[in-house]
């Protein structure tokens, strides 16, 4: 890996020294259009992180700060989850790849007994913890790969994970144990490449406002699907 550069250097050594004081410095406090109820540390056009590149984030050694946007697919599953709280109510519940927490934040919010948010990104779990504090909000923060753990939630809610086919298929593969052993599971997705083409039943369907500057449209059609058993 190349050597960061002078204007790069000073974001790794905050990041790495002080990795809150990089979320809230790398961010704005926002609502996410479709759920205005909760607000995010997210990233805009008025702080640094929006501007670098893939290439510049890889020469400084972070992962992609996907934790710093409210994507669509979590928007929408949030969404039906404050719309339909019976959903998670009282239930234990697993915001899987949470990015920036919303999907989990929304659990909470909605009435969840016990909420777990896990992503694999450190800089995600201490961006979720912020959001978390930022609402008023509980959730147990996770950062670890559970893809192949036993069912040990009722619902598990995972948004925008199908972006790349080989991570898409051994999560799904995952997801359809964990509903074959009885949890219930939904997915939030804008319509991308490597969603199941089959064994899903859609819930519901909302249009989300986005940003061209991480999307190709400035409104998603999204949708909420449950993966059905077998």
């Amino acid at each position: 890996m190349a050597e960061p550069s002078t204007a790069e250097a000073p974001i790794l050594h905050q990041a790495e020294s002080d990795p809150h004081g990089f979320v809230r410095a790398n961010t704005a406090v926002a609502a996410p259009p479709l759920v205005p109820e909760l607000r995010l540390h997210l990233a805009s056009e008025v702080v640094p992180l929006w501007h670098m590149t893939e290439a510049e984030l890889n020469a400084t050694g972070l992962p992609p700060p996907y934790w710093a946007f409210a994507w669509a697919g979590g928007q929408a599953l949030a969404r039906h989850v404050l719309d339909h709280p019976e959903v998670v109510r009282d239930r234990r519940v697993l915001d899987f790849g949470a990015g920036s927490g919303l999907v989990g934040l929304a659990a909470a919010r909605a009435g969840a007994a016990h909420v777990t948010a896990a992503e694999i990104d450190r800089f995600a779990g201490v961006a979720i913890a912020l959001n978390a504090e930022l609402n008023g909000l509980a959730v147990e923060i996770v950062v670890d790969d559970l893809v192949g753990r036993p069912p040990a939630w009722d619902v598990v809610l995972a948004a925008d994970i199908c972006y790349e086919r080989p991570a898409a298929e051994r999560i799904e593969t995952w997801l359809r144990d964990l509903a074959r052993a009885g949890t219930l599971v939904l997915i939030g997705d804008p319509g991308r490449l490597y969603l199941p083409k089959q064994g899903l039943e859609c819930l519901a369907t909302y249009s989300v406002a986005t940003t061209r500057e991480l999307e190709d449209t400035d409104l998603r059609r999204t949708s909420v699907w449950q993966v059905l058993v077998p």
